[in-house]
Order: C-alpha cells, then structure tokens, then sequence
C-alpha cells in the first residue's frame, strides 16, 4: 500500500488525499458523543496514532490539513514526531458534526430517554440532523468545499486530511453513492487510512481501509 502513495519518480500528476480520523478519546470509549465538545486521547488512542506516525514515516506527505478541535490537533502532534516538517493548517470547516443537544451523552442514554427521536434521524440517511445540530448534507457540503479547495490550491501534491468519523463518512459515502441508512453493508472502519484521488476534475475513491501496519 506504501506504493500507492508513494511516488518516487514523480511522474503521477493526480492529487491524493488520504481520511484520517483522530485516535479514539476517552468519550469515544464511554461511548459519549463528542460533536463540536471534545475529549483528550485515551492511552489507547495515543497508541493507535503512534503506529499511525510509524507507518507515516516512510511516506511522502507534502502538507496536513487538520480540524481545529483539540483531539484532532493531539492527534496531529504526534504524527509530526515521525515524519519530516510540512505546513499543517487548521480549519473549522473540518470540526465534527454538531449533534446539538445530544454532545455529551452516551448513546444509551439516548436509546432509554430519545429512543423514538434517535430512530427517526436513523432512518432519514443523509437528513439525519440531531435537536439543534447539524445534519450529514451540511458536513458533507463543507467537507466537499474543503476538498476542493485543497485541490485547487495544491494540485499534486499528497495531504494528509485529519479530522472526524462524521467528515471521513460523509465524503466516502457521497462518493459511493451510499444512502447513509443502517441497513446498508459497512464499507470502511474506524480510524483507517481511506484514499481520494483527484484527476482533473474527477474526485475518485481510492483504496480504504489502509491499517497502519500494512507493508505493501
């Protein structure tokens, strides 16, 4: 897989963008919604990042494009220890989906005080949208706007793109074309390596799923 995003002769002119979600949190382990709050990596989840940066190493990145919110910037700073100095920015625009009333909760609470509620934005695919949040189209739109200015800006170049499940699902399943509803099969796993690839002025899909201890 290294091949892939690698390019030693130069002579691959598309862009690519590889999703990364930042390493799980101590919320992420009590099932706790984060949305726009935010929770510190747990040990596990520095871990994680850790074999995230030492599989990074060898590739070359030319910048890293990162959400703002502190788990994502822990996140980031330790991926920085592996691998050469490149520009990293930070954006809101790549901040997780608000879940509006619900951020802080566990999802058992919302299952025993919100279960009707809880279904009814399940089943709404793209429109799901919790009590005074944000819904996936919204993600999804100022996901895409990122995206493509990145592109535009940088056109390539390899970047590392770090933010949350919400930004990685929403531009991986607009480009498979998922409708985003429970019954439908689980194409990528959390806190994996999922590649874009722009050639002129087509966002493709590249491989997903990459695991920090592939060798190829």
């Amino acid at each position: 897989m290294r091949k892939l995003l690698n390019n030693p002769t130069g002579t691959d002119s598309r862009t690519v963008i590889g999703l990364l979600r930042h390493g799980k949190t101590l919320w992420n382990e009590e099932k706790r919604i984060q949305g726009r709050k935010n929770s510190p990596l747990s040990e596990n989840g520095a871990r994680e990042v850790h074999q995230w940066g030492e599989f990074l190493h060898n590739i070359s990145i030319d910048r890293i494009i990162s959400s703002d919110l502190g788990r994502v910037k822990e996140t980031v700073a330790i991926i920085q220890k592996y691998i050469p100095p490149i520009p990293v920015e930070y954006t809101a625009d790549l901040r997780e989906q608000s879940w509006g009333n619900w951020e802080g909760k566990t999802f058992d609470e919302l299952q025993s005080h919100h279960a009707e509620a809880l279904q009814k934005q399940v089943s709404a695919g793209w429109d799901f949208c919790p009590p005074s949040g944000e819904s996936r189209r919204e993600v999804l739109a100022r996901a895409l706007a990122v995206i493509e200015d990145l592109f535009d800006r940088f056109p390539g170049e390899q970047i590392l793109l770090v933010s949350h499940e919400g930004i990685v699902k929403s531009v991986v399943y607009h480009l498979a074309g998922r409708a985003f509803l429970p019954e439908e099969k689980k194409i990528i796993q959390k806190r994996q390596l999922h590649l874009l690839f722009q050639n002129v002025n087509e966002l493709t899909l590249g491989p997903l799923n990459i695991f920090p201890t592939e060798k190829n």
